[in-house]
């Protein structure tokens, strides 16, 4: 019954000197008050009275979110500014024994870190250079944690408000912005369908006056033809004429059928050649001297009258 119950005892003492550390967790032993070793994941023995566990230490990520703080950019313009970082612990002993409190520690290093990086940015600068303040935090962060065994992946500026005379202003500056933008955009098209109408305007101009010269071609054409084939009858006559074996007269009488059908009744005026005045002259002066195609009747001779007898009368 004694051994019994020394196995008992035994094994409570052997129970509570075990202690099991769970996984991404490490702890921080310290024997008679000082730094002995880190446990990680796994069974351990504890010495009772003698050691004792300083620390336990999460090796997981963890977040940091930081409330609103008051910032004034370098146009003296005061925003609240929120913050979240995002670190994890890479060395437990460094983050036990580098500072009393690395995570409070980590948070007013960052507000005053953000106060020095946004006051010299403009307040257009800092609303619009958010990954580059993200990254200059970043980089900034992580390199003044290394001694308390944080390691900071990112940092990120969740909220920046600025006053409400500052919002109010840039909701009007949107507003005309937006604006112009619209009054741009109509003059754009108005300017584009302007010019595609003139467009427009004279490619019609330019097909009208194609189709004008065109037409006036084929009228030419048309006339041309006309002319042609015209001249091409009078040539086949006179041809056929000429085949026929007519004499000259007859070709006199052709040329003056020709002048008459010139005139066509019109207030015309007609150029008699030489040859045609010359022959007419001959045929009048043959008429004249052969009496042919003199129609006209001899005058009559008057009887002389009787002279008076003085003596007899």
């Amino acid at each position: 019954m004694e051994i019994l119950i020394g196995f008992i005892v035994i094994l409570a003492i052997i129970l509570l000197c075990l202690r099991v550390v769970p996984q991404a967790t490490e702890y921080v032993v310290e024997r008679l008050g000082k730094y002995k070793k880190t446990w990680g994941a796994g069974l351990h023995f504890l010495v009772p009275v003698i050691d004792r566990i300083a620390k336990r230490v999460t090796l997981k990520e963890q977040v940091l979110d930081s409330p609103p703080q008051p910032v004034i950019t370098k146009d003296n313009v005061t925003m609240q500014i929120d913050t979240v970082v995002y670190f994890k612990v890479f060395d437990a002993n460094l983050f036990t024994y580098g500072a009393v409190n690395p995570i409070s520690a980590l948070s007013n290093l960052t507000a005053t870190t953000l106060r020095n990086i946004v006051g010299e940015l403009e307040l257009d600068d800092t609303l619009t250079s958010r990954d580059t303040i993200n990254g200059k935090m970043t980089e900034i962060l992580d390199c003044a944690t290394d001694q308390w065994g944080i390691k900071v992946n990112r940092v990120e500026l969740k909220n920046i408000i600025p006053p409400a005379e500052i919002q109010n202003a840039m909701e009007k500056q949107m507003k005309a912005e937006r604006d112009r933008r619209e009054t741009l955009l109509e003059a754009e098209g108005h300017k584009a369908a302007v010019i595609t109408r003139a467009e427009g305007d004279k490619q019609a101009m330019i097909l009208a006056a194609e189709g004008e010269r065109d037409a006036r071609i084929a009228r030419a054409e048309g006339e041309a033809k006309a002319i042609l084939l015209a001249k091409q009858a009078e040539a086949d006559g006179l041809a056929a004429l000429k085949a026929a074996g007519v004499d000259a007269a007859v070709l006199e009488l052709k040329k003056y059928e020709a002048l008459v059908s010139m005139s066509n009744g019109k207030a015309s005026k007609i150029i008699v050649p030489t040859d045609a005045v010359d022959m007419t002259k001959s045929n009048v002066m043959f008429s004249e001297t052969s009496g042919l195609g003199d129609v006209t009747e001899p005058a009559k001779e008057e009887a002389p009258k009787k002279k008076k007898d003085v003596c007899c009368d």
